[in-house]
């Protein structure tokens, strides 16, 4: 009876012991969920920020430089690349002049060209 009652003990204390790793599996699983969204929200507005802010310098560097200048093909290429980015990222990138997210890749890197003095 011993060794019936001893293996007995040792099934529960498995039992129990892997009742208790899938608790704690779920509950950091849980965790680790309930932070994505924020994450992501975060993220979304990092691109936006980003986006933004290299549009408003290309805006702030024609108006200084001139739009053929050396600096404008900089901060036309630097706002290309802060697209590009939120593309791989998001699939998405943020229209600052239109002020809506696009989820198609159809930017044009001429689309400044209307600002032309």
């Amino acid at each position: 009876m011993e060794d019936g009652e001893t293996m007995t003990t040792k099934t529960r204390g498995k039992k129990f012991f892997t009742k208790v790793a899938l608790a704690t599996v779920a509950l950091f699983g849980m965790l680790a969920f309930a932070g994505a969204p924020r994450a992501s929200a975060e993220s979304y507005d990092r691109c936006q920020r980003r986006i933004a802010k290299a549009d408003h310098r290309l805006h702030e560097t024609v108006e200084h430089y001139g739009w053929n200048s050396r600096q404008a093909d900089r901060a036309r290429h630097d706002l290309h690349e802060a697209r590009e980015r939120c593309w791989n990222e998001r699939h998405r990138w943020w229209d600052e002049d239109g002020h809506r997210w696009h989820t198609d890749r159809d930017w044009d890197d001429h689309d400044h060209d209307h600002d032309r003095h």
